[in-house]
């Protein structure tokens, strides 16, 4: 019986789940170690609102279980000499230098929490992928821990150890909800009594039939290939998209017609700046570099496309916003609604704000950003660029660098603005009064909407400019 369970990585995924499984088992104690000691100052906080990863309804979760029956702590060896069950959840970005750079993931991370595993468990203890991780990363853990207990059986006391891979398919904005009721659990592995202990802890709120046991392989497997999925649709509906821009055609109603479609369904058709987040990118090149690696050069090509694509299709919408503004934008202001890579996160990993912000600070753009979420330092570090002071910004006439400042309010970003550009669906974006907003713009003045999710009729008939992406009316 699992009554102690230990979580190395305090990240999006990491804190979440740890969050809802003390949440619903309150008889078992829960762990979250990382040592990083500033996020996990910031999970202690007593002001929820500063909590380091932003889900809807995270902070009530946090408050009924903290310091109940979970904690946050930098003390790694303790946190894993006292548990049962090990689950690793710790950043497996893709390596930038090395064989398979800028395809196959860098598993240092991996494999320096295997180690410490290693190091510091007693007795038997289950260890758990949580991370994204390639095909058989299992191995890897598996030897360092069979090393590990090799070396053990000449001590008086000896560590042994079992694998399992149980992939998290949370998408960020939903996280709680996802962990709550989830779609399914894949729990993968190769020893029965491993497996079942750790379907005793999800048996406490998710129904058995969506409990689903695998082999290691095909756990690991099946979450590259969901993402990977997902994001094929996305890149499928944004290619279209561009199709209806130059025919006349309506992305929404193209959509909402084979959408309609049982086979297909409507999930994930909806036309946007391209796909963002830690995952799509980084497991699609996974199975790319994995694909290459076995021998299968046709499949590698299919799913790097799929990248490809993603990229094209953000470059297009920096080219359009470029050409709308009479081919130049040195010296304007673009205001950039939303900088997370969707709604309701924080979390800004590959957001399409990036790349398209940077090829408008390429062009001499003068960006008034805001986010309701994301601190301008996390946009300072994906910009590379260190913002400037507002008054200095305000000053700002023709440049040929660019430059970007941070807004509180997002009408303050679009006074005095030559477009607005929206890239994540926040709601309140939404619901902006725009002829209050065209009042303080600079005209001939546009409005980008990249997201889909504003009255065309009402910034048209406050005199400005529209796009929105898909749309070739």
């Amino acid at each position: 019986m699992i009554s102690n369970i230990c979580c190395i990585g305090a990240g999006f995924v990491g804190g979440p789940t740890m969050a809802v499984i003390a949440d619903r088992c309150p008889s078992v104690k829960v762990t979250v170690v990382d040592i990083n000691s500033e996020r996990i100052n910031a999970w202690n906080n007593s002001d929820l609102s500063k909590l380091p990863v932003y889900e809807p309804g995270l902070d009530q979760v946090i408050e009924r279980a903290r310091n109940r029956n979970l904690f946050f702590s930098i003390d790694v060896k303790s946190a894993i000499a006292s548990a049962d069950m090990v689950f690793i959840s710790v950043n497996t970005p893709t390596k930038t230098q090395g064989l398979g750079a800028g395809k196959a993931s860098d598993l240092r991370w991996v494999e320096a929490c295997a180690r410490q595993v290693a190091s510091f468990a007693k007795g038997h203890t289950i260890v758990v992928e949580k991370s994204t991780l390639p095909v058989r990363t299992a191995e890897v853990i598996q030897n360092i821990l069979k090393a590990a207990q090799d070396a053990s059986k000449n001590k008086t006391s000896s560590s042994t150890f079992s694998v399992l891979s149980n992939p998290e398919f949370l998408a960020e904005g939903t996280a709680v909800k996802d962990l709550e009721a989830p779609d399914r659990v894949l729990i993968g592995g190769d020893n029965k009594d491993a497996i079942e202990s750790l379907v005793s802890i999800y048996r406490n709120w998710v129904p058995e039939n969506k409990i689903l046991r695998t082999n290691i392989w095909s756990s690991e497997l099946a979450k590259l290939t969901a993402n990977a999925f997902l994001a094929q649709r996305i890149s499928s509906i944004n290619s279209i998209g561009a199709l209806c821009e130059a025919t006349g055609a309506d992305i929404r109603e193209v959509a909402r017609a084979i959408g309609t479609d049982s086979r297909i369904g409507s999930k994930f058709l909806e036309a946007g700046p391209g796909f963002g987040g830690s995952c799509f990118k980084k497991d699609i090149l996974n199975l790319v570099y994995l694909s290459r690696y076995f021998g299968l050069p046709e499949v590698a090509d299919f799913w790097e496309e799929v990248v490809k694509l993603n990229t094209w299709h953000q470059q297009r919408i920096s080219s359009i916003i470029v050409k709308k503004l009479f081919g130049t934008l040195s010296g304007k202001r673009i205001a950039i609604l939303g900088f997370a890579f969707k709604a309701n996160t924080n979390d800004t990993r590959e957001s399409s704000a990036i790349q398209i912000g940077k090829d408008l600070l390429d062009e001499g753009a003068n960006l008034a950003i805001h986010d309701p979420k994301v601190d301008p330092n996390q946009i300072e570090k994906d910009l590379g660029l260190q913002q400037v002071n507002k008054d200095e910004f305000e000053r700002i006439s023709n440049n040929n660098y660019g430059s970007w400042s941070f807004f509180n309010e997002a009408s303050k970003a679009c006074s005095s603005a030559d477009a607005v550009l929206i890239l994540t669906e926040w709601y309140q974006y939404s619901q902006i009064n725009w002829d209050e907003i065209a009042l303080e713009m600079r005209k001939p003045a546009w409005v980008f909407d990249a997201r889909s999710i504003v009255d065309s009729d009402k910034v048209v008939n406050a005199g400005l400019n529209f796009w929105r992406v898909g749309d070739g009316a």
